[in-house]
């Protein structure tokens, strides 16, 4: 068996010493299952997990990985000793916890990442994170978490825990602006948005309750805060309309409505949720949570997928360089037997990984399709942001968002909506072709640049006549380069 392996098949009836893990009697206090801990390199400590047992975890090594164009870095590999076991784990976007020495373990960030950050959402004062959990429990307790939007998996664009930001390049003084906490795109004002946890309403449109710590909350118009009975923080932002019921105080149930998705606060013009958890770290300050695996787990037990495919994170490039594509976060129940990747000059190409050379700026989107023993498959794709020789990222490159709504249970004859917005650029026109045999459409978004405006998305529909799986794509040609992306598209037999 190979134990450095991401988790792939949750067991929730027991784990070690517990039995029949169901969410606790007593909804509050609740403990968390996972263990953090911060270590310089070389450092070793004893940690006592949630079920009694004590493991034992060293940094041996950090390796970093910066990209070509800004140097900001895109993962961080780290090894280390865990129960006498040597493994290396990715420290990045997009990981889920692996299995070695009798553990599940992940590294949500290291001090790379903070060296030139604008900002230190962490609160790390050590080289590296380290999560622990028991061999073969949950993340969170079941039944404790729930996927905060009403939309499938990856299924528009993403901007996911220390990724550095799409479009903002090196700045000024040369500080990179990673990100923090987990954007998950979404059509703007069609996307619900609820509540993950139990809890209470600590903070709503800019008002926070009394007595509440003051650092994990920065209250915004735009943004809710639940904090639950772990204790942790839970941030909802951008949103187009916050329920009105939705007051201070109020408790809230997993599940229960806190409003929609939209582009408002410090959103970047771009239709998402900004989701992000604040606990306490072990440096004694509130940090992030990282959230990536436990959106994963809570998606996995309510929709049960047989397989979700990932390509993320988006890559950045020069012309003319390769650039390497993974499929190596995609996630399956089975095994999987092919990855194909259909790539924007008309290739296609085969591997869990696959180099590829950009000779033209622009912004590419690639199609990753997997296929597991079964015979079952699903899409994802990625953005490759390609920039001239010699640039640092500070010059824009066009860039478009698009979103689709409803994702899930779509029928022939059902309508469609597709959205989309450009960004970095006022010239051109966005092209969508259905990929079903109809006409091409063409619109023209982001009339109004500024974030907020009504009209910065265009809205189009679609109806499909025949089951199948549509790779929708929209385009918009500037004389700074191309811009392209994709939208998977799943219509279910009648």
């Amino acid at each position: 068996m190979n134990m450095n392996r991401p988790v792939r098949i949750l067991n929730l009836i027991t784990f070690l010493g517990f039995a029949l893990l169901t969410e606790p009697a007593s909804p509050e206090p609740l403990s968390p299952i996972v263990k953090t801990v911060d270590l310089d390199l070389g450092e070793s400590k004893k940690v006592t997990l949630y079920d009694g047992s004590i493991a034992s975890i060293e940094v041996l090594d950090v390796e970093p990985v910066t990209d070509p164009v800004t140097q900001a870095v895109r993962q961080v590999q780290v090894t280390v000793l865990v129960n006498g076991e040597q493994t290396t784990i990715q420290s990045g976007n997009y990981h889920l916890p692996v299995e070695a020495g009798g553990l599940q373990l992940d590294s949500p960030v290291t001090s790379h990442y903070l060296e030139l950050a604008s900002q230190d959402s962490w609160a790390l004062e050590k080289d590296v994170r380290v999560r622990l959990w028991p061999q073969n429990s949950p993340l969170l307790w079941p039944g404790t978490f729930k996927y905060p939007v009403n939309q499938k998996w990856l299924a528009s664009q993403t901007q996911y825990s220390n990724e550095p930001v799409q479009g903002s390049g090196t700045r000024g003084d040369g500080r990179i602006y990673y990100h923090s906490g987990l954007d998950l795109g979404g059509a703007e004002n069609m996307v619900e948005v609820s509540s993950a946890t139990d809890g209470v309403v600590v903070s709503a449109r800019g008002e926070v309750l009394s007595g509440e710590p003051e650092e994990p909350i920065s209250p915004r118009y735009d943004v809710v805060y639940v904090r639950d009975a772990r204790g942790w923080y839970y941030r909802y932002s951008h949103l187009a309309v916050i329920e009105p019921e939705l007051q201070i105080g109020q408790r809230i149930r997993a599940g229960d409505k806190i409003g929609m998705l939209g582009k408002e606060g410090a959103s970047g013009g771009w239709s998402h949720l900004h989701f992000e958890i604040k606990s306490i770290q072990p440096s004694g300050r509130w940090g992030t949570q990282e959230g990536y695996a436990f959106l994963w787990q809570s998606y996995v037990q309510e929709y049960d997928p047989v397989l979700l495919p990932n390509a993320r994170p988006h890559k950045v490039v020069h012309a003319g360089q390769p650039v390497t594509l993974s499929a190596a976060n995609s996630w399956a129940k089975n095994d999987i037997t092919g990855y194909e990747w259909t790539l924007s000059d008309g290739t296609v190409k085969d591997g869990l990984t696959i180099e590829q050379v950009y000779n033209e700026p622009g912004t590419y989107s690639e199609i990753l399709k997997i296929t597991d023993v079964e015979g079952n498959y699903g899409f994802d794709v990625t953005m490759v942001k390609v920039y001239e020789q010699g640039s640092t990222g500070k010059d824009g490159l066009p860039r478009i968002h698009a979103a689709s709504f409803p994702s899930f249970n779509i029928k022939p004859g059902d309508l469609i909506y597709f959205q989309v917005r450009a960004f970095d650029t006022t010239e051109g026109y966005d092209v969508w072709n259905f990929n079903d045999g109809s006409k091409e459409v063409t619109v023209k978004s982001n009339i109004d640049a500024e974030n907020h405006a009504k009209v910065g998305y265009s809205i189009v529909s679609h109806r499909y006549r025949e089951a199948g799986d549509y790779l929708v794509k929209v385009h918009r040609e500037t004389p700074q380069g191309t811009a392209t992306t994709h939208l998977h598209v799943k219509v279910e037999p009648n």
